[in-house]
C-alpha cells in the first residue's frame, strides 16, 4: 500500500496500483471530486516532456555526483566507470517511460543491471551500490521537482523518485544475490576439479615425465579460490559423515582462514579429501621439519567433519603441483589403516608404513628400508645385528646379551643408539612392530637387489 500521488488525492491510500498516472474510478454523482481516488493523471504530457528531455542532464548529473562524494569512484577502470554510466543511463531511461505508460510495472532493475558488464558485481560491494543508489536518488530529487507545472506535480515527482530509488535498491540486491549464487555455484565446481586433479595425479606424456602444463593450470584454478601457490600443502582423507551440512564446510574454512591457512574439500563417492596448507615456518625456511599431524590443532579441528574411523594425513608436498605425492600416501595409509585399529585420529601417513607395506605398498616398502634399515646398516658397530636379535629374540634382553656374547649393559646402550638413529624404540611393541617389519623388507630387498642393507 503506497500513497496515491494524485492532484487531488495525494498522500491518500489506496488498494489499486499507486503508481502515478494511475487513473481511479470515476467519482459517483454527487461525488466531492477532490475526495476519490486518482481521478486523472498527475502528471501532464508537458512535464512529462520535460522530464524526457532531461535524461541525459540526470545522467551526467548523477555521475558526477557519484565522482565527487565517492573517493573510490575514481580509482575505477575506465570500463567499469562506464559500466556505472550504461546502468545510470538505463535506470533514467526506464523512469522516464514508467512515467509516462499507465498500468506499466517498474522494468528498471532487472534489465539496467542484466547489460552492466560481468565484472561489475565482483568489483563494486553491494554497500557501494547501495551508496551509488543514494547518490543518484538525491540528484533526482533536486533536478525533478523543478520541471513540475504545480505543487501536485512537485509531489508526484518526489513520491515517483522515492518508489523508483527503493526499487533500484531491491534490484541491486537481487542483481548481487544471483552473482553471488553463481559465484558459489563455480567456486564449487572449480574447488572439486582441483581436488580431482591432486588425486588422480599429472597426466604423463609419452616420455613419462609429468605434462608441466597441468601444474600451471591447477595453481592457477587455486589461485582463484585464494590459495597461496608457494604454501607446503598436506592431503586429507577419511570418510564423509551422511549428510555433511554446508554451514559446518563454511566454518571449517573460516577457521582455516584464522589461522592463516588455505582449504579446498572435496567429496569424492565414500571419501571426503581435504587440501590443507601449512603453517608458515617459525624461521621462515624452507628444510626445517614439518610439524607432526597430530601436533596440529588445526588438523585436529578439521578432523571433527570426518564420519568415525580412520583419518589420514600425507606427508607435507612443497607446493599444490606436487599435492598428489601427499594424496597417494594419505590414500595408500587409509586403505590400509584397519590393520592398527588403536591408530590416533588423525594420524600420520608415515605412521602406517608397515600396513602399507604389507598392503603392497612399493613406496612404503622402500621408505621403511631407507628410514630404518639404512641408518642402522651405515653407523656399523653392529647395531643392526643387536636390533634382529633383540626383536627376533622377543625383546628379552640377557638372551639378546648371551647370543651376541656381549655384556647386557652393551645391548642397552645398542638399543639407545638404534632408538636416536631411527626414532623407533626396540623396547616399544609398536615401534618393536615397525622395526620388525622393516629389518622384514630390508631381507627380502636384499635377494632382489645384493647393493641394498641386509
Amino acid at each position: 500500500m503506497l500513497p496515491d500521488v494524485t492532484a487531488a488525492g495525494a498522500g491518500r491510500v489506496v488498494g489499486a496500483d499507486p503508481r502515478p498516472g494511475t487513473t481511479g474510478p470515476s467519482p459517483g454523482p454527487g461525488t466531492d471530486p477532490g475526495s476519490g481516488p486518482a481521478r486523472a493523471s498527475a502528471i501532464s504530457p508537458a512535464t512529462l516532456r520535460r522530464v524526457e528531455l532531461a535524461a541525459g542532464e540526470l545522467a551526467t548529473a548523477s555521475l558526477t555526483a557519484m565522482q565527487r562524494r565517492q573517493p573510490w569512484f575514481a580509482r575505477l577502470s575506465a570500463d567499469q566507470r562506464a559500466g556505472v554510466m550504461l546502468v545510470t543511463q538505463t535506470g533514467v531511461a526506464n523512469f522516464v517511460a514508467w512515467l509516462g505508460e499507465r498500468g506499466e510495472t517498474i522494468r528498471l532493475t532487472a534489465e539496467a543491471f542484466r547489460i552492466a558488464p560481468r565484472d561489475l558485481t565482483r568489483r563494486l560491494t553491494l554497500s557501494q551500490t547501495v551508496d551509488l543508489v543514494r547518490i543518484a536518488t538525491d540528484v533526482f530529487e533536486r533536478h525533478l521537482p523543478p520541471l513540475a507545472a504545480d505543487e501536485a506535480e512537485r509531489h508526484a515527482l518526489v513520491e515517483s523518485v522515492l518508489r523508483f530509488g527503493r526499487e533500484i535498491a531491491f534490484a541491486a540486491a537481487t542483481a548481487y544475490a544471483a552473482a553471488a549464487e553463481t559465484r558459489g555455484a563455480w567456486d564449487a565446481r572449480l574447488e572439486a576439479l582441483i581436488v580431482d586433479a591432486v588425486v588422480r595425479g599429472p597426466d604423463l606424456d609419452g616420455d613419462g615425465a609429468g605434462a608441466g602444463g597441468d601444474d600451471d593450470a591447477l595453481v592457477s584454478r587455486a589461485a582463484a579460490l585464494g590459495w597461496d601457490a608457494g604454501a607446503a600443502v598436506r592431503v586429507m582423507v577419511g570418510s564423509p559423515l551422511p549428510d555433511p551440512p554446508r554451514r559446518q564446510l563454511l566454518d571449517l574454512r573460516n577457521e582455516a582462514a584464522r589461522a592463516g591457512r588455505s582449504l579446498l574439500v572435496g567429496l569424492q563417492g565414500a571419501r571426503l579429501v581435504m587440501l590443507v596448507s601449512e603453517a608458515p615456518r617459525a624461521n621462515g625456511r624452507a628444510d626445517e621439519p614439518a610439524p607432526r599431524a597430530d601436533g596440529d590443532a588445526l588438523h585436529d579441528t578439521l578432523t571433527a567433519a570426518f564420519a568415525p574411523g580412520p583419518v589420514v594425513i600425507g606427508a607435507p608436498a612443497p607446493d599444490l603441483g606436487r599435492a598428489h605425492f601427499s594424496a597417494r600416501e594419505a590414500l595408500s595409509g587409509l586403505r590400509a589403516a584397519p590393520g592398527w585399529p588403536d591408530a590416533p585420529r588423525p594420524v600420520d601417513a608415515d605412521e602406517l608404513l608397515p600396513e602399507r607395506a604389507v598392503a603392497g605398498d612399493p613406496v612404503a616398502h622402500r621408505r621403511m628400508v631407507d628410514l630404518l634399515v639404512a641408518p642402522l646398516a651405515a653407523a656399523g658397530g653392529d647395531l643392526l645385528r643387536t636390533a634382529e636379535v633383540y626383536l627376533e629374540g622377543g625383546g628379552a634382553l640377557e638372551a639378546c646379551a648371551r647370543a651376541l656374547f656381549v655384556h647386557p649393559n652393551t645391548v642397552r646402550y645398542r638399543l639407545r643408539r638404534v632408538s636416536e638413529l631411527t626414532g623407533r624404540a626396540p623396547t616399544d611393541p609398536r615401534d618393536a612392530l615397525v622395526l620388525r617389519i622393516a629389518l622384514m623388507a630390508a631381507r627380502m630387498d636384499a635377494t632382489r637387489r645384493p647393493d641394498r642393507p641386509a
